[in-house]
C-alpha cells in the first residue's frame, strides 16, 4: 500500500484494502483472546491468595467471554475456502407436495430472511414466483455480507417439513419438500463468454414481492441457457432491460461456478451434489408433529425447538456442518 502505483487501479486497490481490513479484524480477534485469558489467569491468580465472590463472578463472566471469542474465531477460520468471503445467491424452490410444498417454500423464505437480519445482512430480492393458492414456486435472493456464501453454502440441499396440514379439512400430517441453492456472487468482470443462440429468453409480468412497477409491465425476465439447463430468472428492476442484464449476470456467475468445477474436479465440495426434491433426498428435517424435532441428516445435530430455527436461528446448523468438513 505504501508504494508510490497503489491507486493507479483502483479496482484493484479496493480488493487489497479489503483483504488487509478482514486479516486485521483476525489479527485484532486473537490479540483480543490473549488478552482476555491474561486477564482471567490474573484473577485466578487473586483467588488463590483469598476467597471473594464478586472476583469469582468476574471470572466467570470473563471465562465464558473467552470461550464465545474462541469458538467465532475457530468458525472464521473453517471459512478458508476461494468463495467462502464472498456475497451470494441463494434460491428456494418448492418440490413434492403442491400447495404445502408452496407453503413450505415461503416459510424458508422467512426463515432466511430473518437469519439475514440477526447478522445484518443486506437483501434483494431478484425474483418471487408467488404459488396457485398459497406460498411462493420459487424465489431468488441476492444476500451481501462478509462471508455470506461462507455461512450459506450449508444450507443447499433438500429440506422436509412434517406437519398437521393447515390446507386440509381432515387436519392429517402432511409431508412437504422444497430446495434450496447457494451461488457465489463473483464480481461483475466474469470472463464467460455467452452464445446468444445458446439462449431462450421470455418475458412475463412481474408479481409478488417487488416495487411500484410490478404487476404493470411485462418487465420481468426468464433466460434458460440451453446447453446446461440452467435457469435464472429477475424482477426486482424497473425495466425490462435491467432484469435482462441482472439475469445475465447471475446466469454468468452459474456458468463461471461449472467451470470452476470442471477445472478443479470439486463439484460435491463447490456446488454439492443435486438430489431431485422428494423422499430419501434432504439433508435437514423438520418435524412440527406428532413431535417437535428439526434434525440435519448430515451431522445429525438437532433440536426440538422447530418454531426458533424457523425464526432464523439456524446458526448451530451452520457451525455443526462446517465443523463437519461440509
Amino acid at each position: 500500500m505504501s508504494d508510490a502505483s497503489f491507486w493507479n487501479n483502483k479496482e484493484e486497490a479496493d480488493q487489497i484494502i479489503k483483504e488487509l481490513s478482514e486479516l486485521k479484524d483476525l489479527v485484532d480477534g486473537l490479540k483480543e483472546v490473549k488478552e482476555k485469558n491474561l486477564a482471567a489467569l490474573d484473577l485466578c491468580e487473586l483467588l488463590e491468595e483469598e476467597s471473594d465472590e464478586e472476583i469469582l463472578k468476574s471470572l466467570e463472566d470473563e471465562t465464558i467471554s473467552l470461550h464465545d471469542k474462541i469458538q467465532k474465531i475457530g468458525l472464521l477460520l473453517l471459512l478458508n475456502k476461494p468463495y467462502d468471503k464472498k456475497n451470494c445467491v441463494l434460491e428456494i424452490h418448492s418440490g413434492a407436495g403442491g400447495t404445502e410444498a408452496c407453503d413450505w417454500a415461503l416459510m424458508l423464505y422467512r426463515m432466511y430472511l430473518r437469519w439475514c437480519e440477526h447478522h445484518h445482512y443486506k437483501v434483494e430480492v431478484l425474483d418471487y414466483q408467488e404459488g396457485d393458492e398459497a406460498g411462493i414456486k420459487s424465489a431468488s435472493l441476492l444476500i451481501k455480507g462478509e462471508y455470506a456464501y461462507g455461512y450459506l453454502k450449508c444450507e443447499k440441499g433438500v429440506h422436509r417439513l412434517v406437519r398437521l396440514s393447515p390446507f386440509d379439512a381432515n387436519n392429517r400430517r402432511h409431508t412437504s419438500f422444497a430446495s434450496v441453492e447457494v451461488t457465489p456472487e463473483f464480481e461483475n468482470n466474469v470472463s464467460i463468454e455467452i452464445d446468444e443462440s445458446d439462449l431462450k429468453i421470455d418475458v412475463y409480468r412481474a408479481s409478488g414481492a417487488g416495487g411500484q412497477h410490478v404487476n404493470t409491465t411485462d418487465s420481468a425476465v426468464r433466460i434458460t441457457h440451453l446447453p446446461t439447463k440452467i435457469v435464472v430468472t429477475c424482477q426486482n428492476e424497473r425495466s425490462q432491460i435491467q432484469n435482462r442484464e441482472k439475469a445475465m449476470q447471475l446466469l454468468k456467475n452459474k456458468l463461471q461456478l461449472l467451470e470452476i468445477e470442471k477445472q478443479n474436479q470439486e463439484l460435491e465440495n463447490v456446488k454439492g451434489e443435486q438430489k431431485n426434491i422428494e423422499f430419501g433426498s434432504q439433508i435437514r428435517s423438520y418435524v412440527m408433529h406428532p413431535y417437535s424435532l428439526v434434525k440435519d441428516h448430515r451431522t445429525n445435530y438437532e433440536t426440538s425447538n422447530v418454531t426458533k430455527v424457523l425464526d432464523g436461528q439456524i446458526d448451530p446448523f451452520i457451525e455443526s456442518c462446517l465443523k463437519g468438513g461440509y
